[in-house]
C-alpha cells in the first residue's frame, strides 16, 4: 500500500492563530486530507489549539474532508490527559505523542524516570482505546554511557504501550541514519515526520559536527539557540534522500502516514506547504494523498 502523506499543523501555526477556520479550508484546498495536530497548552486547552469544542471541530473537519491522524500533546501529564484524550476521541483520532523531550546530560536515572512516565501514559492511552508514540529530535542521539538516549528509551518502554513517530530530519541532524533505525524498530514505527535540509544551509547536517558539543547539556534554551531557521527548506526541494526513506517505509508493517512538517519558512505558510505538496507529487513515488 502506498504511504499516505499528511501535514503537521505546526507548519501553519501563525496562519492558524490569525484565522483557524479559513486556514483549515486553505489546507483542504491545497490537497491535504490527513492532519497531525499540535497542542502545546494541554493544561489549559484539551483540544487542538483552536479553543473550540470537539463537536464544532469535528463538524468542520468533516465538512472539509480532513482527518486527524495524530496529535502532539504537551505536557504528557496523566492528571490532565483524560480530557485531552476524550477530545481526540471525539475527533476520531486514535493516537497521540510527545512534542519534545530534554534529558539532563548523563542523567540516565532521569531518562528511566521519563520512561516510567511514558509507560504510564501508554497505559492510559490504551484504556482510552488509543496509542502513544514517541517523537524525537536530535538530542536523543547523545550518548549517555555507551548508549544513545534513544536506545535507552526504546529498551525501557513497553513496545505495546509506546510506539514511535520517527522524525527523520532530526535523526540526520543527530548524526544517525534514520533508515537503519526504521529497520531496527520496524514493529514500533507508526508515523514518520519528514522535513528537508537545504543545499546551502549555514550549518552542517550533523549538529554534533561543530555546532553542538555532544557532551554538553541540551536544554530548551540551547535547542532554540542552535535551531537555525535557514536549515529548513520546503520539503522535497532539499538534499535529504526522501525517496529512499519512502522506499524503506514500505517495509514497516504498522506505518500508514508520513507527516510533512515545516518548522520555518521564508514563504507564506500555506504557500510553503503547498510547495512541499507539489514537490512530493512531482518527485516521489510510492505515496498517496487519498
Amino acid at each position: 500500500m502506498s504511504l499516505r502523506i499528511g501535514l503537521q499543523l505546526y507548519s501553519v501555526r501563525e496562519t492558524l492563530k490569525a484565522d483557524p477556520w479559513r486556514t483549515l479550508e486553505r489546507i483542504a484546498e491545497s490537497g491535504f486530507k490527513y492532519l497531525e495536530a499540535a497542542n502545546h497548552n494541554a493544561l489549559n486547552d484539551p483540544g487542538v489549539g483552536f479553543g473550540v469544542s470537539a463537536s464544532d471541530m469535528r463538524a468542520k473537519l468533516d465538512e472539509l474532508g480532513l482527518t486527524i491522524v495524530g496529535c502532539h500533546i504537551n505536557p504528557l501529564n496523566v492528571d490532565i490527559l483524560p480530557r485531552a484524550l476524550d477530545y481526540q476521541a471525539e475527533l476520531g483520532n486514535t493516537q497521540f505523542g510527545c512534542d519534545i523531550e530534554f534529558f539532563p546530560y548523563g542523567d540516565i536515572d532521569y531518562v528511566l524516570r521519563r520512561c516510567e512516565t511514558f509507560n504510564q501514559v501508554g497505559e492510559l492511552a490504551r484504556a482510552h482505546g488509543m496509542r502513544l508514540y514517541y517523537h524525537n529530535h536530535f538530542q536523543e542521539f547523545q550518548r549517555f554511557g555507551d548508549k544513545y538516549v534513544y536506545e535507552i528509551i526504546m529498551e525501557n518502554t513497553d513496545p505495546d504501550l509506546v510506539k514511535i513517530e520517527m522524525d527523520t530530519y532530526w535523526m540526520y541532524r543527530g548524526g544517525v541514519d534514520p533508515i537503519a533505525w526504521m529497520e531496527r524498530y520496524a514493529d514500533r514505527v507508526i508515523l514518520l515526520h519528514q522535513k528537508d535540509f537545504p543545499a546551502n544551509a549555514p550549518q552542517p547536517l550533523n549538529l554534533y559536527d561543530g555546532i553542538v558539543d555532544p557532551d554538553e547539556n541540551i536544554d530548551h534554551d540551547l535547542f532554540v539557540e542552535k535551531k537555525e531557521k535557514r536549515c529548513f527548506v520546503e520539503i522535497g526541494t532539499g538534499i535529504l534522500p526522501i525517496q529512499e526513506i519512502i522506499d524503506a517505509a514500505a517495509n514497516l508493517p504498522h506505518l500508514d502516514y508520513m507527516i510533512l512538517e515545516q518548522d520555518h519558512t521564508a514563504m507564506d505558510e500555506i504557500d510553503s506547504v503547498s510547495t512541499s505538496r507539489e514537490a512530493f507529487k512531482e518527485n516521489f513515488t510510492g505515496i498517496s494523498w487519498d
